[in-house]
């Protein structure tokens, strides 16, 4: 008889590293810390924790679930670059899962908002099948904010979901709502010398 599926799934797109390990349906252990920087370096180290925790290895994986945002572009590509080398690595699928999907699980609620940065928010209709969109303010409608959770219970529902979507669920991409807001250097950029 075939064990139960053992997936990983990890979060760094917002001031958090969250990360939690789902065996079948049981969350064996998940914990979400509060950062405003250090994701990349605290990660590792926090997967190791938590496989130490319940005595698991690495190569007992079967999956990774990795959130993909919306949230920070810096944050977003953190895990989404560790989940791609850590499924290429252990030769397991790592699936994408974004905070609207999330949200909708935890809240049971179709049209669901994260929020974004300049008191604006991102929302998504998951009954209207459309792309989701950048809004300068809350609209009146019944969105369930992904804020009503706590990131460790939004990192569990990622495993959940990752347990069940398709193995051959194409890689993990950030998903990016809007351009990067990063400005152009206001420096003069330095001459090149031709060594001809």
């Amino acid at each position: 008889m075939p064990s139960d599926p053992l997936v990983l799934a990890f979060d760094t797109s917002a001031a958090h590293c969250a990360a939690a390990l789902l065996c079948g349906d049981t969350v064996l252990a998940s914990r979400s810390e509060e950062m405003g920087r250090g994701q990349a370096e605290r990660l590792m180290p926090l997967l190791q924790e938590l496989l130490d925790e319940t005595g698991k290895d690495w190569t007992e994986l079967t999956t990774l679930g990795v959130g993909i945002g919306p949230g920070n572009f810096t944050g977003i590509r953190i895990s989404v670059s560790a989940a791609r080398g850590l499924a290429l690595g252990l030769g397991i699928p790592a699936i994408g899962v974004s905070l609207f999907q999330t949200t909708k699980c935890l809240s049971n609620r179709a049209q669901t908002a994260v929020p974004a940065p300049r008191d604006q928010v991102y929302l998504k209709d998951h009954d209207k099948m459309c792309d989701p969109i950048l809004s300068p303010q809350m609209p009146d409608m019944a969105y369930a904010l992904s804020t009503e959770h706590a990131p460790v219970d939004h990192v569990e529902m990622m495993a959940r979901i990752a347990a069940k979507a398709p193995k051959n669920t194409p890689r993990p991409a950030p998903l990016y709502i809007r351009p990067a807001d990063a400005a152009p250097s206001r420096d003069t950029p330095p001459v090149i010398l031709d060594d001809a």
